[in-house]
């Protein structure tokens, strides 16, 4: 006679579940949602663009979070459902699929519990991920878009849009550099642990000894901000360079200079912009990105002064964050949380959940000790 229980496992979900409805704020949210609602809803609203993006974005990531914690409490309901029509039934196909139910149950309620620990400045805003290639030559370059086509297939996975901003090809294999955006809720916030200095070791695929290489990437995160008006750049500190679009191997795909670099000359911060479709569009995004990066920047200086003041100072948690071996002992390792994972293959394909989770958890325990 079939008889399943998973009372108990149910009884820990709902516990969980219900701390993070306390968390987000169910009744926040909806209240949110009637005000931008309200807002979407008038007859002007795209006189000025801007503000219309900037509300309209607000309501679908306000929609879309409220929507998610929503769904977890109906699939509960059904789970209990599904078990008591098993037992009546003594189906053991039922029974089956609501043990695995309750498996995928349980990572999306870790992954949103993780997701209350983002309570940052900017943690709820999408993000915008630069990777660029280190040292290592054409294997430094192909890693830099290996791990281009991680980060876009993580968002792929969980049905995130992203748009790619900028490529610098490489002359050899893969990219020097590649700006995309990642419009999701608490994409900056969740990402961001994936900041730092990537490092590959494999038998390089481009020399002929069959030597080991190592090589390195670096992986930038920063937020989506709609306005950055704290930031005010004098005309006089940015330097303009226009250029052609360019593809694989320098090949130009426009017949127009609408490409846009901008060079902040204080810093020397570099932004380069050169998918959207007209020059003015690109300067524009170039300037939103440099206004960003300028505000981080004021602020990181501003929090290590303090640090210094207080007699604290350490490194950088997010330099040689992961480094990913792809001969003999296939592994995936993060060097600061140890969480390491057996099956490089997958990881590359953006199966990076159990990473960034660690990393969250890793980071929230480091700021509890400061």
């Amino acid at each position: 006679m079939l008889e399943l229980d998973l009372s108990a496992e149910i009884q820990a979900l709902r516990h969980t579940y219900g701390d993070i409805s306390e968390v987000v704020d169910v009744a926040r949210l909806q209240a949110d949602i009637a005000r931008l609602s309200e807002e979407a809803g008038v007859p002007d609203l795209w006189d000025d663009p801007e503000k219309a993006q900037k509300v309209t974005s607000a309501l679908s990531h306000k929609q879309a979070e409220l929507k998610r914690v929503s769904e977890i409490g109906q699939r509960l309901d059904d789970l209990e459902v599904l078990i008591g029509l098993a037992n009546e039934m003594e189906d053991e196909d039922s029974a089956a699929e609501a043990r695995a139910e309750l498996a995928t149950l349980g990572v999306v309620i870790n992954q949103l519990e993780v997701q209350t620990l983002l309570d940052g400045e900017y943690d709820d805003r999408s993000a915008i991920i630069t990777i660029r290639s280190g040292a290592g030559g054409d294997d430094a370059t192909d890693f830099a878009e290996m791990l281009m086509r991680m980060y876009l297939r993580w968002a792929e996975h969980h049905k995130y849009p992203a748009k790619v901003m900028d490529t610098s090809y490489a002359e050899g294999a893969g990219i020097k550099s590649a700006t995309f955006e990642i419009d999701a809720p608490y994409a900056f916030g969740t990402l961001s642990v994936e900041a730092g200095t990537h490092r590959l070791a494999r038998i390089s695929p481009f020399g002929s000894a069959d030597k080991r290489q190592t090589s390195f990437a670096a992986v930038e995160v920063i937020p989506l901000m709609e306005e950055a008006t704290e930031v005010d750049i004098p005309e006089n500190d940015i330097r303009v360079d226009v250029f052609r679009s360019s593809g694989p191997g320098g090949q130009s795909v426009n017949t127009t200079d609408s490409a846009v670099r901008l060079t902040h000359l204080p810093t020397g911060i570099v932004v380069s912009m050169q998918n959207e479709k007209s020059q003015i569009q690109n300067r524009a995004a170039a300037m939103r990105v440099l206004q960003t990066r300028l505000l981080l920047l004021q602020k990181e200086e501003e929090a290590a002064k303090k640090k210094e003041l207080a007699g604290n100072i350490t490194a950088s948690w997010g330099d040689q964050m992961r480094s990913y071996f792809l001969y003999g002992q296939q592994l995936v390792k993060d060097l600061r949380t140890g969480h390491e994972s057996g099956n490089p293959a997958s990881v590359f394909d953006g199966n990076l959940d159990d990473f960034i989770s660690a990393g969250i958890r890793w980071r929230k325990r480091r700021e509890d000790e400061d």
